[in-house]
């Protein structure tokens, strides 16, 4: 991982007041010396002129060593570590911390005063910070605990509670989600239980700005608004400190997508700010919500303000980095005409990057100079800006910068007629998204980021540029494969992005094995929306790639997709239903009929894209039939699955909970009580309803007994927010990301995970468009083998009706769990009340079929 956020890893910069104790009176004109040049590197590093602070710092270490201080060598040597961790120089900056703490571990400074460790401490922040920048998040954790552990012994609370936030940061790099959240909790609960103070407020404004991050938004909001109301507490409140409080309770509503709150927030912290970097930020991070809800009048008039703020910034990294948001701001707002302008602002902000020799900051600014140039097709000047970038950004290793210059050349590229080329190019910039994962969500906070504008575009060109044929002809079977695991990868970053964590984990196999070894009955299907055509990879046992397309555009698909989830769940529209279906129909499946039929294909899986994922495969029609009358059916949330294993190979025993009454809003469920006796009828059973359905009691049943199925009939949302998909239970909800912590006491591995997960009363948000996404998020959080859900919620008879047949073909008949769903659907199909897809077609199979 070599992506580091500031706000994660507090590390304090080392300050030579620690190493002097009570009484020292007399120093040498040299100590003098050495002194104010350690004082001149910090202010330098404080403004963020980085070059200048290391060329002091090694002044200042050199007058340590003529002294033989070594307790002050170590903490020059750990601000120049820190240093050179901001200026890219990793080998450096290695060499600087391991040298610091062999001074100050060894005892070698001891004799110059009498208490050395709060120095040795921070030292081990910094190291710790150096580790996970490196990629080496176990070791950092390591040394973070060592550090917390000096921190607690001499009771410096600020340190603890900077040293567990980082260890809660490696442990969500490590992927201990659980014990990640445990610590953020612990951390929590220490500020809460602290006397109003500006460390109580700082501490509280640092664990929300990691709770963002780490996905939590709902609980960063809340902490930030704690840390605002104790910040106004304060017998002398701080207008700069309640400015930073409001600039960060902007930046969790922006994710929160709540633009009102986000910009009066950003009004608040800029009316506030006593500092121009601070009002800066926030004017820039308001201007660009002001372009995405299309507020042009609003953001013209705060253009001027930021035009007028942006000469009078001091000479640093910030500074650099305001220069070109605002230009990229400028490139939405502006005409033609102002490219002058904007060209003048870039290549300012890459000359000042130069004066404080930042290459990070010289890559980003030459990079989007570069872009200027491309959307004025002057594609050479482009090009050489673009490569200039490339080559700093790749030898100073910042892999969040280096992505987007990958992705530039190869649209330059494209547009030279260079595809070969450009397919390089993009290939290159999708390997390094995906050895970032979810550093991606943790990037740098002065660069802008959008995963919807940033991150997803980049797999789609990619893979029409795969995909790219002559007229007749088939593109060649290693394009077809690579653009099968683009689109995978597409997936899995969806489900980062939606977690701000990477969320697949566990030892996950290749859906071709299971078909090729397991199912030999079975095919995948994997539509690819693009921008102007609707590409489809088909995937038959012992066979190559096959491949179809039709030429309709994105947003023809999702008009006519959402019309169909529309019509689905009205209940006397059948006839416009099943034209809508047989068009989808046509496009993904028509033209592998014959394929299909030659092969025996009784199982289709689909690993769908975009807004294909709101509509149920099972209504699909061919002008006769259902695709669930000629197919079982299963989705997968990405190419590879979790140890599938067929449920028939075991008793089956559910734990099932419900509710029937109306809580929390929600209306009642008056079917629920029927559903969970009908599958106490047919498969052993303990169940918790009403009042016996709270997270704890269904904490203490999946603890106490392996249960193989886990069925929840209870009110349940699945939203493109992490944060608005949840499951209900009596006392309270269970989010997305609790279900990590609920569901997988066994690991998705072991012999004993839960192999069945079914939310039966559940549905998708009202208007959100990618709101499948969340089901999906279930799936994966769940760690079950195998999510049924339902797309909407169906509280009729129908639901008992189904459920029961499903169990009854799954325990009796030993079918696969899609083959059991298929007939249950079946039965509700040939029942003249149950005909129209709103009642049987809502109930989809996710993850592993058999």
């Amino acid at each position: 991982m070599l992506i580091i956020l500031a706000m994660f890893l507090a590390t304090a910069i080392l300050s030579p007041t620690f190493a002097f104790i009570a009484g020292e009176t007399s120093i040498v004109q040299a100590v003098s010396n050495a002194q104010e040049l350690f004082e001149q590197g910090e202010k330098l590093y404080a403004v963020e002129q980085f070059h200048q602070a290391c060329l002091v710092f090694e002044q200042a270490l050199i007058a340590y060593k003529a002294q033989g201080n070594k307790l002050r060598q170590g903490m020059t040597l750990s601000n120049l570590s820190l240093t050179y961790q901001q200026l890219g120089q990793w080998s450096k900056a290695s060499q600087a911390i391991t040298q610091s703490l062999k001074l100050l571990q060894t005892g070698q400074a001891s004799e110059e005063t009498g208490s050395p460790t709060q120095i040795l401490a921070q030292a081990l922040d910094i190291q710790g910070r150096l580790q996970l920048a490196q990629g080496k998040a176990e070791l950092a954790l390591n040394t973070w605990q060592q550090a917390a552990a000096i921190y607690a012994k001499i009771g410096d609370r600020a340190g603890s509670i900077r040293s567990q936030i980082n260890s809660a940061q490696a442990l969500q790099t490590l992927g201990n989600y659980r014990q990640a959240q445990k610590t953020l909790t612990e951390i929590n609960q220490n500020l809460q239980n602290q006397p109003d103070s500006t460390l109580k407020a700082t501490g509280l404004r640092s664990l929300g700005n990691v709770l963002r991050v780490v996905g939590d938004v709902e609980q960063s909001r809340k902490i930030l608004q704690q840390s605002l109301e104790v910040a106004k507490r304060m017998l002398s409140p701080s207008p700069q400190a309640m400015s930073e409080i409001w600039l960060s309770l902007g930046n969790t509503a922006t994710v929160q997508q709540d633009t009102p709150a986000a910009i009066n927030y950003y009004q608040q912290a800029a009316g506030k700010s006593t500092s121009p970097t601070t009002r800066i930020q926030a004017d820039l991070n308001q201007l660009r919500l002001l372009l995405d809800d299309n507020q042009l009048n609003a953001a013209q008039g705060l253009v001027s303000k930021i035009q007028a703020q942006i000469p009078k910034l001091p000479a640093n990294r910030k500074a650099v980095y305001a220069r070109i948001n605002f230009a990229q701001s400028l490139m939405r707002l502006k005409a033609g005409q102002e490219v002058k302008e904007i060209a003048q602002i870039l290549a300012t902000a890459i000359q000042q990057a130069r004066d404080l020799q930042d290459q990070r900051s010289v890559a980003y600014a030459l990079g989007n100079l570069g872009g200027l140039y491309e959307q004025t097709q002057q594609f050479n000047n482009a090009q050489d800006l673009t490569q200039q970038a490339l080559v700093i950004s790749q030898g100073i290793n910042v892999p969040d910068i280096t992505y987007r210059w990958q992705w530039q050349l190869g649209r330059l590229l494209k547009a030279k007629g260079d595809i070969k080329g450009a397919i390089a190019a993009y290939t290159e910039s999708v390997k390094i998204l995906q050895s970032l994962r979810n550093d991606l969500v943790a990037t740098n906070p002065e660069v802008q980021f959008s995963f919807r504008d940033e991150v997803e575009p980049i797999y789609r060109q990619l893979v029409n540029l795969l995909l790219q044929s002559e007229e007749n002809s088939q593109p060649n079977q290693d394009n077809l494969v690579q653009a099968r695991a683009v689109i995978e990868s597409l997936q899995l970053a969806e489900l980062d992005n939606f977690f701000r964590v990477a969320c697949l984990e566990g030892k996950p196999i290749q859906i071709d094995s299971v078909i090729d070894r397991q199912d030999p009955n079975a095919a995948v299907i994997y539509p690819i929306i693009l921008a102007d055509k609707l590409e489809v990879i088909l995937k038959l046992p012992q066979q190559p790639l096959h491949h179809y397309k039709t030429s309709i555009s994105a947003t023809e698909v999702e008009k006519i997709v959402d019309q169909l989830r529309q019509e689905l769940i009205k209940p006397y529209t059948l006839q416009q239903t099943q034209a809508l279906s047989r068009q989808i129909y046509n496009w993904l499946v028509q033209p592998a009929d014959e394929y299909l039929a030659k092969s025996q294909i009784k199982t289709l899986v689909f690993v769908l894209d975009g807004s294909l994922r709101n509509i149920p495969m099972a209504a699909l029609y061919d002008g006769q039939q259902y695709l669930i009358q000629k197919y079982a059916i299963a989705l997968a949330p990405g190419l590879q699955l979790l140890a599938p294993k067929s449920l028939s190979q075991q008793k089956i025993k559910a734990l099932t909970a419900g509710i029937t009454e109306a809580r929390q809003g929600f209306s009642a469920l008056s079917n629920v009580a029927q559903e969970l006796n009908e599958i106490k009828s047919e498969v052993p059973t303990t169940v918790l309803l009403n009042q016996k359905f709270t997270n704890e009691t269904l904490q203490k049943e999946i603890n106490s007994v392996l249960f193989p199925v886990v069925h929840l009939a209870t009110h349940g949302q699945f939203s493109s927010k992490a944060d608005e998909t949840f499951i209900l239970t009596w006392d309270g909800r269970i989010n997305v990301n609790q279900l990590d912590t609920l569901l997988r006491i066994r690991e998705a591995e072991s012999p004993n995970a839960i192999e069945l997960l079914v939310l039966s009363a559940c549905q998708t948000a009202a208007g959100d468009k990618r709101a499948a996404l969340g089901l999906a998020g279930i799936a994966v959080r769940a760690g079950a083998r195998s999510t049924l859900a339902s797309l909407w919620n169906v509280d009729d008879k129908s639901t008992a009706e189904l459920m029961s047949q499903f169990y009854r073909e799954l325990t009796s008949q030993k079918l696969t769990k899609a083959e059991a769903l298929r007939q249950a659907q079946l039965a509700l199909l040939n029942n003249p009340k149950y005909q129209h897809p709103l009642f049987w077609s809502a109930y989809i199979l996710v993850g592993n079929w058999l």
